[in-house]
């Protein structure tokens, strides 16, 4: 994947992201994705969503887009920022996710979702890093030598 999202939970009702640090006896440790870096303990109650598990619904398919290739898509196209916010038109919103996603479900993905993402996108491009795709490894044969010439055993001791 183009960036690693397992450890990136966004929590209800809680603005900002959060990268979980450890698990406690009350529920996890996160700390903010700001500055700060702020820790506390998320617990039970809180609804806490990782960024690995959110995908994007798309048409006339079964199959979602999960989050992590939606931001390197955005990060193809847009660069490093997207110039939206909180405040942005429903039409801006909608253009900017049909540029990204053409086939995402327009009646399961809300101008809400994409705000998020958005606004997500926004955090973790500027607080986790990036990686370039690996060009695919061949597989390696070694090569095997064989003898040249006549076969030879062993003496036999008598």
């Amino acid at each position: 994947m183009p960036v690693d999202l397992k450890d990136i939970a966004s929590i209800a009702g809680m603005s900002g992201l959060y990268r979980v640090v450890s698990p406690s006896r009350n529920g996890i440790v996160v700390e903010t994705l700001d500055e700060k870096n702020n820790r506390f303990v998320a617990q039970a109650k809180h609804r806490i969503s990782l960024l690995s598990e959110i995908s994007v619904y798309q048409q006339n398919t079964e199959e979602t887009l999960p989050l992590a290739e939606v931001f390197d898509r955005i990060r193809q196209q847009q660069g490093q920022e997207v110039g939206l916010t909180s405040k942005s038109s429903n039409s801006e919103l909608t253009q900017f996710m049909e540029s990204i996603v053409p086939d995402y479900d327009r009646e399961r993905v809300y101008v809400s979702d994409i705000k998020k993402i958005a606004g997500w996108y926004n955090i973790v491009s500027k607080q986790v890093p990036f990686t370039e795709a690996e060009p695919s490894e061949e597989e390696s044969t070694e090569s095997v030598k064989t003898k040249t010439g006549p076969e030879t055993e062993p003496e036999k001791e008598v």
